[in-house]
């Protein structure tokens, strides 16, 4: 068994505090001037909390946030009178908070009251209903981080032996170990890289970023206030990352190199034989009460089958497998793929080959996002340094915008004749998307016609626009090719016109193997049963996360658990991770050694999430798209609110499991 700490050294850990802000030093000019660059609303909630002054949160300040479409309106839809009379309270708060040595206005060390952090809330949260206040004030995270788990395990079975695999120190993975070690679980964490992040250490193709808002892209236990971008760069993100294992005490019980390449469940022992290889090719088997899987949806590279591939004389690699070392000056280049990391990639390279091809299947809609490329502006930035809880105010309310998102615009309505589109609020997205489109393509009809998606926005991942896709595609030594592939030839890539493309490195931005979890793990659970063979290539999980026949086997961004058109994958990460921790405790409370997931919950969580599905234009347009697996099946997708999944995943129904290998002699009372 790998070392690892002691049930002590997880309860006295100090965790790190992100609230720390500079002073405010500088002449009331100079803060007016930052007030121009400011996000007013988030500002006017942060201020409200250190400055306790009503005017702070007057209705005549209040956003009205109008409804979302292809844009998000700037300001929360504040008037230009609002922004102005916003900036002006802003102002005479922020000296005032100057001139008290930038503390708060109540006692310092005292703790915001509930009521506080309500009222700002309903100030920034148009309609929300109490329903969504456990929610929020989850993702705001004050006056504590109200996903600790309530219990630790030397309160409630300090003798009883358990001990938790992590598989990946990606996003989830962290995110679970940090549950764990806030419970004081023993826990290893296995990962196959030389480093934490997961997707974000592995992919660095040029021009690899977010594709969603980078403060709601964050843990709600680590908020950072002084992200430099807002959708930031891959080398941000890993930095961060890097950041949360060390300052939470996670690279202890990391075992880096280590791939699982094997997990059987013993039935005596009512745990897990964990068999993992090293960086050399050795193996060992170990032992756990628990398995946490945390290997992420978009990991295995999809290099497509194509005739022959293999007779290539140039270079080729998945983009997931950039060579940091790679030189393009002068290459002719292919990219086969217009997904979201071609999107990425062919903008951040047009400059530098000397001729770009870029092979498309289907056009991808794109959202307008003007700053998608934009630095936190100087006066924001300067804010977010200085203000107290700005930071969290700010990934709060990016966090409310997104809660919902787009979702009522890809709903399907029955009635619906058009096959562009789902429904009259899919339509009317589809003419703004499309009109943009024309706009900068005013001048290239040919582009036009190929960039003009033939399928409902909302049914395959769409991207963010700034211009700079178009402007790459318009340029003289840029081709993009709709004909289909038909092989790969010695000198490059022949379709089905018989044109060759004569290239000397392709470039597959194709995607991942979604819908292929776990793989290419051997999982083996109750009766020697086979995870794989079980779920005959379509993955289903209760809640994404647990699967009958497989005790103690948790999931973390598993089945049916991603968003594509509302939150980030770090909030379902955290649910489910929260999730799993609590379903350890109540193992460890009732003094049974195992938890199995009953069938009946299965199907009826699946039955409920296809419905769902089937309703969203992901579920009802059949066209290529990683949300479906190979039977046509919206295997990957969460169609419902970020409110509905962070519900279900607040604590166990033990009616949905069945509890095996009961000990009394661990039993404590509940």
């Amino acid at each position: 068994m790998p070392a690892q700490s002691g049930p002590s050294d997880f309860i006295a850990f100090t965790e790190p505090d992100y609230d720390d802000v500079l002073p405010i030093t500088e002449d009331d000019d100079f803060i007016a001037r930052a007030l121009a660059d400011a996000e007013l609303p988030a500002l006017l909630a942060a201020l409200a909390l250190v400055d306790d002054e009503p005017e702070l949160l007057g209705d005549d300040l209040k956003p009205p946030l109008p409804p979302m479409d292809s844009v998000i309106a700037p300001q929360g839809g504040m008037s230009a009178a609002s922004q102005e009379r916003a900036r002006a309270v802003a102002l005479q708060a922020l000296i005032r908070l100057r001139d008290r040595g930038s503390v708060r206005a109540a006692e310092p060390s005292a703790e915001p009251s509930a009521a506080a952090l309500n009222r700002i809330m309903r100030f920034l949260t148009k309609d929300a209903g109490p329903e969504y206040i456990p929610l929020l004030r989850h993702e705001l995270g004050l006056p504590r981080d109200y996903g600790t788990p309530g219990w630790s395990k030397q309160d409630i079975a300090p003798e009883a032996d358990f001990t938790v695999a992590v598989i990946g120190a990606g996003i989830s993975g962290m995110a679970a170990a940090h549950r764990l070690r806030q419970a004081g679980v023993p826990f290893v964490m296995f990962e196959k890289n030389p480093e934490v992040g997961g997707t974000w250490w592995e992919n660095v193709y040029p021009g690899c970023r977010l594709d969603t808002p980078n403060y709601a892209y964050s843990y709600s236990f680590a908020q950072k206030p002084d992200w430099p971008q807002q959708f930031s760069e891959q080398v941000e993100i890993e930095a961060y990352l890097q950041d949360v294992a060390t300052r939470f005490g996670l690279r202890p019980h990391i075992r880096f190199g280590t791939e699982v390449v094997e997990a059987c469940f013993d039935e005596t022992k009512q745990g897990w034989d964990v068999t993992v290889r090293d960086s050399d090719g050795n193996t060992r088997t170990h032992h756990f009460q628990a398995i946490i899987t945390a290997v992420g949806q978009l990991n295995r590279p999809n290099i497509p089958d194509i005739p022959g591939r293999d007779t290539f004389a140039g270079r080729s690699f998945h983009s997931a497998q950039w060579d940091r070392e790679l030189d393009l000056t002068g290459l002719r280049v292919a990219v086969i793929g217009t997904g979201a990391s071609a999107y990425q990639i062919v903008p951040a390279i047009a400059d530098q080959v000397e001729h770009l091809t870029v092979f498309q299947r289907n056009a991808p809609w794109m959202l307008p996002t003007p700053t998608y490329h934009d630095d936190i502006r100087p006066g924001m930035f300067w804010l977010l340094r200085h203000v107290p809880y700005y930071g969290r105010w700010y990934r709060f309310w990016h966090f409310w915008l997104a809660a919902e998102g787009r979702l009522p615009f890809v709903q399907v309505d029955p009635d619906w004749t058009d096959p562009h589109s789902t429904s009259a609020a899919n339509a009317a997205l589809r003419s703004q998307l499309l009109e943009r489109l024309k706009i900068q393509l005013a001048d290239r009809p040919d582009l036009l016609a190929k960039m003009t998606p033939t399928y409902p926005p909302g049914a395959k991942r769409m991207t963010r626009d700034n211009g700079v896709w178009a402007a790459a595609l318009k340029r003289p030594h840029v081709d993009l090719v709709v004909d289909p592939i038909e092989a790969i030839t010695e000198k490059g890539v022949r379709t089905a016109d018989g044109t060759v493309h004569d290239v000397d490195l392709i470039v597959y931005a194709t995607g991942f193997h979604a819908s292929d979890y776990l793989e290419p793990m051997t999982i083996r659970g109750r009766d020697d049963a086979d995870l794989h063979e079980y779920w005959g290539g379509d993955a289903r999980a209760y809640l994404g996360v647990t699967v009958p026949r497989f005790p103690n086997l948790f999931m973390l961004m598993g089945p049916n658990t991603g968003v594509v058109v509302n939150g980030s994958a770090i909030f379902m990460a955290e649910c489910a991770a929260e999730y799993t921790v609590a379903c350890i405790g109540e193992l460890l409370r009732s003094g049974y050694r195992s938890l199995d997931c009953q069938e009946t919950a299965l199907k009826e969580f699946c039955d409920r999430v296809d419905a769902g599905n089937k309703l969203k234009a992901w579920g009802a347009v059949q066209v290529s798209t990683w949300y479906q697996n190979r039977f046509g099946r919206a295997s990957q997708v969460w169609p419902f609110s970020l409110q509905e999944y962070y519900d279900i995943t607040r604590a166990p129904d033990l009616a949905a499991y069945e509890l095996l290998g009961h000990h009394p002699e661990q039993e404590t009372a509940r």
